[in-house]
């Protein structure tokens, strides 16, 4: 079952594609994204080159859930200010070794998101969203080759969420980054950065306009 929020969303990909002339197209997606980007790929096979899921889910019933302090923490969110829901974010996507090393980072990272913050109805039209997402039954349709990437400790997006595309999706390559949270691809860029252009260059096919 695919949400209609989240169909919508799907559409508008497919729409910006066309928009600007480009027929086919490498698509990543993390997190709320890679549910978008599992959905585009079922849904546009035609439209897909390649796929890169990061720290998501299948979705449904067969999706390993959330850790329900996490669910508490994001259902709470409207309750705080732009400001303590970036700074209460921050222990969800990073490690603490990380934070404690890098407050210069996580400072940038909190004001550039201040600059466009999510308001409550936009927390809570995304939870709704996600709620209704479930590609479970329809993982085997992806053709395109896929990357599932997650971060070994996230409680956001759990490890075993990735086990079960990279287990569904014909032919994934998956990768697990070792003591990681939902932000991995900050924490850890040169990693993640090197992970997926290895796995694009291997796919380079061009898509003629």
């Amino acid at each position: 079952m695919c949400h209609t929020l989240l169909r919508r969303m799907v559409d508008d990909v497919a729409g910006l594609l066309n928009a600007i002339g480009i027929r086919k197209a490498h698509i990543m997606g993390l997190s709320m994204g890679g549910a978008i980007a599992l959905e585009f790929a079922i849904n546009y096979p035609e439209k897909t080159v390649s796929l890169v899921l990061g720290c998501t889910s299948c979705g449904g019933p067969h999706a390993k859930e959330i850790d329900p302090a996490v669910m508490t923490m994001l259902g709470n969110m409207g309750k705080l200010t732009p400001e303590e829901s970036a700074r209460a974010l921050m222990p969800i996507r990073f490690t603490e070794e990380f934070i404690e090393k890098h407050k210069d980072i996580i400072d940038e990272i909190i004001k550039e998101g201040l600059e466009y913050p999510t308001p409550p109805h936009g927390y809570a039209c995304q939870m709704q969203a996600v709620r209704g997402h479930d590609t479970y039954d329809r993982l085997p349709q992806i053709k395109a080759p896929t990357l599932v990437i997650a971060g070994s400790v996230d409680k956001l997006g759990p490890v075993e969420n990735a086990k079960i595309l990279a287990s569904r999706i014909p032919n994934a390559e998956l990768v697990i980054l070792e003591n990681m949270r939902h932000g991995f691809r900050i924490e850890a860029a040169e990693k993640t950065n090197g992970v997926i252009l290895e796995f694009l260059n291997r796919h380079r096919r061009v898509a003629k306009v």
